[in-house]
């Protein structure tokens, strides 16, 4: 690229795949070789600074050519990831981002109808050369008519440019062919590329900013310095520049030197750039006519005639005067001022005066306020505003406008938007809007472990993305002792992969390890903190320390410190000293029940000399006893383990009756001591049973016994028993209600409680004739029926008589009592009629005394307010 003018970027190989292992060789066989970053590094080498705009230019478009190759691509206002074969749209004005085509066609649309809707609530009309939308990235105005309608590649020739996975996707594969930046008259050499072009590789014979030396440089870096002294004449046209060459209007001259005001009065010393100045003196000089001085401030040049010759007017300018001398003060007409007050509808009252007039005009006048709910009298200089709060809704549609004494015409919403944009990360930053926010303008960078290898997504992206797979070699350098034969790795996030060589150093004994390396492993580096529910570490990273080599491995056989048999074992070399084998001791303990339960160890008392960390006496049975007590219980022995017998159990044991009635507080020796006889015995409480019988509602009157109860079917309680009107009752004996029911087919069980006994007896002829007789006649059977048994319920029967008697007899009113009723009605109706006339009457009078009151009383305000009227 440095030294050819038509060197294009090669072709782009597809996206690798994500394996990131140094095995793979016949796969690198078939990759293309990525010469993207050489030829950015010579751009970059040339634009020099990195604020420079060309630099940023070059690093927009590696970050475009990167994004698109890896796949990494999305729409700014859909937020989703563009494939190679979507229809896009770039804006080419400033930010070169790509949306998707339909995407930035619904953005323009909306946009559009958006400003039509604020002009039309202004009552404004705009047509379509005046409707604009904006880049949601840049929000650089395009017009509508400039809305995008078809898909072209990025450099605009080829419409609907195909898919070919060996170019770059959205691209047509020619040379690019935009005109170059600076208008330096160059095409673009790249091939067809989204983002900025580069600057105008072709070399040009420049100058430099002084023009003092002449060289051969790139056309897009032709601006440069010579280094030397600029030399240019400045503006004061007396020095010359005294700057490093440079770019750009020369400062101004700083040069000090002694000179004079405009009036001539004051020397100062002063710097070139500042030498015409003013002083704080008055001019002071006479003017033409001989009797005034100058009023002005020091000025150059004749101060002019005198303003007080020729024609003078009085104050108000109605009356002329010539011929006065200068030095008289003009008189005064003594007519109305009449001059134009600072309000421009009035007129000053005032008779002819010096000096200006009033500054407030005073004259009363009608005013509406400015949303024209209310109407007074002020004077001309006040603004009438009223306390209405204005309700309508401003341009955004959420707020309403609530300015005090508002004329219609609402300002746009002060409000911040505040919602939160699609990228989930961000809120709106903008006024109060209708329609949908704007996409998020930031990228985010995604880059490689080590930083060299890196592209741009939209913010609310990053967690769909993976980073970039990386060229270069791991920076972290291996801490084992293969540090100098390792193989290296790629650059990568996380921890080193561990080392897999054999660690083959050597033991004392003059064995080496064979074991796989296990020396300190360098510090892990962060994970890739853009995936999704990935958390950062809180702790700083640290160095893995690296384990010893274990024991020498070499065997040998050893009999165990406790002389158990069969226990040799073979041991390690690096351990010549006795050990215990993993059975237990199994000497008999002290209590005489267990055996100790230690790894084999050696005894105090044995006669071998063993080291004293392995002879140890046996331990102490703490074990709580286990025996069986005489006579048996459940009750474990409260002792710990000890030799003998256990002491008799004292515990309390709970046992309830046979009918549950009552509960026994028995000790457990005297309980278990006794046989089962003896023990049911003990256990009833010799009261009744208490339970009920299966087949009927009554108790068992056996006293307290075990199992079921005797003779259920045998209960000899009482039952009365009934036919099915309830009308015949008899009484039976129990069980013989029991036999009924099994005779007629249904068990005495099923039978409820309130329904035992009843249906059992047959219905005569006189439970018959009752069932059919009509309810006229049963009250009159009844009446005879009670007659007739007036000797059995005679009190009753009496209390029910008089009372119906009593009833009957408040009943019967008389006929005066009639007529005196409906006659107090009467009246009663009377005085509520002519009560409501009286009112309406007394209402109607007090109304039209109320507005003669209130139209005297305007009147008298009318004559106070215009009283010549």
């Amino acid at each position: 690229m440095a030294t050819s003018n038509t060197t294009l970027l090669p072709p782009l190989s597809p996206p690798s795949s994500d394996s990131d292992s140094d095995s793979g060789t016949s796969s690198r066989q078939h990759q293309h070789t990525d010469l993207s970053c050489t030829i950015f590094k010579s751009y970059l080498e040339l634009t020099g600074h990195q604020s420079s705009p060309q630099h940023q230019d070059l690093i927009k478009i590696q970050s475009f050519l990167t994004s698109s190759r890896s796949g990494a691509l999305s729409c700014l206002i859909c937020l989703e990831r563009i494939k190679p074969t979507d229809p896009t749209w770039s804006c080419s004005s400033r930010c070169f981002a790509v949306f998707h085509l339909l995407c930035i066609q619904s953005w323009a649309h909306q946009s559009s109808n958006l400003a039509a809707a604020r002009a039309a609530s202004r009552a404004a009309t705009l047509n379509d050369d005046t409707l604009r939308w904006h880049c949601p990235k840049c929000r650089i105005e395009y017009p509508k008519l400039q809305t995008p309608k078809y898909y072209y590649c990025f450099c605009g020739k080829l419409e609907n440019p195909p898919h070919d996975p060996w170019i770059l996707p959205h691209s047509c594969g020619e040379i690019c062919g935009r005109p170059l930046t600076y208008n330096c008259g160059h095409e673009c050499l790249l091939l067809c590329h989204p983002g900025p072009c580069p600057s105008c590789p072709k070399l040009v014979k420049t100058k430099c900013y002084c023009g003092a030396k002449e060289d051969v440089r790139r056309c897009g870096f032709k601006d440069f310095s010579c280094k030397g002294v600029c030399r240019k004449t400045l503006a004061c046209g007396s020095h010359r520049c005294g700057e490093i060459c440079h770019d750009g209007d020369c400062p101004m001259c700083r040069k000090k030197g002694v000179y004079k005001c405009q009036c001539g009065k004051v020397e100062l010393e002063r710097e070139c750039c500042e030498r015409i100045f003013r002083c704080e003196n008055p001019c002071q000089k006479l003017l033409g006519c001989g009797r005034h001085v100058c009023e002005r401030g020091c000025h150059k040049g004749k101060c002019g005639e005198c303003p007080l010759q020729g024609k003078r007017t009085c104050p108000c300018g109605k009356r002329v005067y010539e011929g006065m001398a200068c030095d008289v003060a003009v008189p005064l007409c003594g007519a109305t001022c009449d001059k134009l007050l600072s309000c421009g509808f009035h007129r000053c009252p005032e008779r002819c005066h010096r000096g200006p007039c009033i500054e407030t005009c005073r004259t009363v006048v009608t005013k509406s306020c400015r949303c024209g709910s209310a109407r007074k009298q002020i004077p001309c200089y006040q603004d009438l505003t009223c306390e209405r709060k204005c309700q309508n809704v401003r341009d955004c549609g959420r707020h309403a406008c609530k300015r005090r004494c508002c004329d219609g015409d609402c300002p746009p919403c002060s409000e911040i938007c505040d919602r939160r944009l699609r990228c989930r990360n961000h809120k709106c930053p903008a006024p109060c809007h209708r329609g949908a926010c704007s996409p998020c303008p930031l990228m985010v960078m995604i880059s490689c472990s080590c930083g060299e290898t890196h592209f741009e997504v939209p913010c609310g992206t990053e967690t769909e993305q993976k980073p970039p797979k990386c060229p270069k070699r791991c920076r972290v350098a291996p801490l084992c002792t293969h540090r100098l034969i390792c193989k290296p790795h790629k650059c990568h996030y996380g921890a080193c992969p561990p080392c897999r060589l054999i660690c083959d150093e050597e033991y004392s004994c003059g064995h080496k390890c064979k074991l796989r390396c296990h020396g300190p492993r360098p510090p892990a580096l962060p994970e890739f903190t853009l995936k999704p529910k990935k958390k950062k570490s809180s702790h700083e990273a640290e160095h893995t320390p690296g384990t010893l080599c274990p024991p020498c491995p070499e065997l040998l056989w050893r009999s165990c410190v406790g002389n158990h048999i069969g226990a040799e074992r073979m041991m390690i070399c690096s351990n010549p000293a006795e050990f215990s084998c993993d059975n237990l001791c199994g000497t008999l303990l002290s209590c005489g029940n267990h055996y100790c339960t230690k790894i084999c160890h050696a005894l105090k008392s044995d006669s071998k000399s063993y080291s004293s960390v392995l002879a140890e006496s046996c331990e102490e049975c703490n074990l709580p006893c286990q025996k069986e007590r005489s006579p048996p219980c459940l009750h474990p022995c409260p002792l710990v383990c000890h030799p003998g017998e256990c002491p008799p159990c004292h515990s309390l044991l709970k046992r309830a009756c046979h009918c549950g009635a009552m509960v026994h507080a028995l000790k457990c020796i005297y309980y278990n001591s006794l046989d089962e006889r003896e023990q049911m015995a003990v256990r009833s409480c010799g009261g009744p049973c208490h339970r009920k019988l299966p087949n009927c509602t009554h108790l068992c009157p056996e006293i307290c016994h075990r199992g079921q109860c005797p003779s259920p079917d045998k209960c000899s309680k009482k039952v009365i028993v009934r036919c099915g009107c309830q009308t015949l009752k008899k009484e039976w004996s129990c069980k013989d209600v029991q036999e009924a029911y099994r005779n007629a087919g249904s068990d005495p069980k099923d039978v409820p409680k309130t329904h035992f006994g009843l249906g059992l007896l047959r219905c005569d002829t006189d439970c018959r004739s009752k069932m059919k007789i009509t309810d006229s006649e049963l009250q009159l059977r009844k009446s005879v029926v009670t007659q007739k048994k007036e000797p059995d319920g005679e009190k009753p029967v009496a209390k029910r008589r008089r009372r119906r008697e009593r009833v009957q007899e408040d009943k019967k009113v008389s006929r005066l009592q009639v007529i005196s009723g409906a006659t107090r009605k009467v009246l009663l109706i009377v005085i509520i009629l002519v009560t409501l006339i009286a009112v309406a009457y007394c209402g109607y009078n007090g109304l039209l005394w109320l507005s003669d009151w209130m139209n005297e009383a305007e009147l008298q305000r009318q004559r106070r307010i215009y009283p010549r009227i």
